[in-house]
């Protein structure tokens, strides 16, 4: 079978975590694609898109990743992935992001709804509640893609949404 495989593991997280599965994947003969690894509370989470190599089927990369130790009791799946390998120009990436202050629920989807109507396109997003003097500090970091006509406006409605909410905003253009 030749394709492409999503394998997504969620796990405790460990010092040698992506080496160790990085590693078995490359003797598998994988070309690994686009990747992401957070660390979340105690957990963590690791998805890739891979391109196997001709004769490898599914059940054999899952098979070889769950005899890892670090995998021992992970929640692992290896399935087809149906989409493009590439992104398109909605993933590429224009602006940088980063917003602080107290944390509160609700600032992402106020944040968020800030970007459809620009036509931006989140491309990554990582958030995090640390712990203060104050109680929680709040830290989103965004990757967005701007249609570059809208890039003044949009950054500015971001921004004045950041301060409505008391938080802060810096943000940088890519390229």
């Amino acid at each position: 079978m030749n394709g492409t495989a999503l394998i997504s593991i969620i796990c405790e997280d460990h010092s040698g975590l992506i080496a160790e599965v990085t590693g078995r994947l490359f003797d598998l003969g994988l070309n690994l694609g686009d990747t992401t690894f957070a660390v979340l509370g105690g957990g963590a989470e690791f998805t890739l898109v891979a391109k196997l190599p001709q004769g490898t089927a599914l059940t054999e990369v899952e098979r070889e990743l769950r005899t890892l130790p670090l995998l021992k009791d992970a929640k692992l799946t290896v399935t087809n992935f149906q989409y493009r390998e590439s992104h398109s120009e909605q993933a590429l990436i224009t602006h940088r992001v980063e917003i602080t202050g107290d944390d509160s629920p609700g600032l992402i989807a106020r944040l968020s709804e800030a970007l459809p109507k620009f036509g931006a396109n989140i491309v990554r997003l990582n958030s995090e509640s640390v712990p203060s003097e104050s109680g929680a500090r709040f830290l989103l970091r965004m990757a967005i893609a701007v249609p570059p006509a809208k890039a003044a406006t949009c950054m500015a409605t971001v921004a004045n949404t950041a301060s409505q909410l008391n938080l802060k905003c810096h943000w940088q253009q890519v390229g």
